[in-house]
């Protein structure tokens, strides 16, 4: 039972070509892709701050949910995060842009992982770190949902990448939902709430307290 927890838990954490080979279709679709980046680019810079409740609902290969979590994230740039989830479990996700502590207060431990190239590719990172080079890490595609939705589709084109494809819906320039899928076949779905954009966080609530008790993995800098 833990560790399908544990599973489920490290999808949190997780919401980073030789074009002379390529055939001409290949070449459009890498313009195409180019195009939809610095649109995407262009809307997720104007987020200074992003600040949210969320309900996270997670379903398995074969259809059917596993989890439905509700918490709230803060997000800053240059690359501060805070997420904070409240049910079913508690967990907290705090990054300064070098490092994620994820601390789980009933396991009673915090791990601590350098922010490398793999995890700042973490979805829910593109709110608080660099964006003005998706093309370069991901395929992109976009497609209008009827009125002011919009749909962003991201492929990462390193084969290690944490998931498999990410979709981020819009209203406007309002976002509303993420969408990852992994290569388990889970998909994990992120509606935000109660959204403010660009409000005034202080440096402080991107900090993690815990206690001196408990074990701490990896290397605090």
């Amino acid at each position: 039972m833990r560790d399908r927890f544990s599973s489920v838990r490290w999808l949190s954490v997780v919401f980073v070509l030789v074009l002379s080979v390529f055939p001409l279709s290949a070449l459009k679709a890498q313009e195409n892709s180019k195009e939809q980046a610095a649109e995407l680019a262009g809307l997720l810079q104007d987020y200074r701050s992003f600040e949210s409740s969320f309900i996270q609902i997670v379903v398995n290969e074969n259809g059917n949910q596993v989890q439905e979590t509700r918490g709230k994230l803060k997000a800053k740039r240059p690359g501060l995060f805070y997420w904070e989830t409240t049910s079913p479990h508690s967990q907290y996700i705090v990054s300064d842009g070098n490092q994620v502590k994820v601390y789980d207060p009933d396991l009673e431990q915090v791990t601590i992982h350098d922010l490398d190239d793999r995890a700042a590719t973490t979805p829910a990172l593109l709110l608080s770190g660099q964006v003005d080079n998706l093309n370069e890490k991901y395929q992109v595609s976009s497609s209008a949902e009827g009125g002011a939705n919009r749909e962003f589709t991201l492929q990462p084109r390193n084969q290690d990448s944490l998931f498999l494809s990410l979709t981020l819906t819009f209203s406007g320039d309002r976002l509303q939902e993420m969408r990852m899928r992994d290569s388990l076949g889970q998909l994990s779905v992120l509606s935000f709430m109660d959204v403010t954009i660009n409000g005034s966080i202080p440096e402080q609530a991107f900090t993690l307290d815990y206690p001196d008790s408990v074990d701490v993995i990896g290397k605090d800098t």
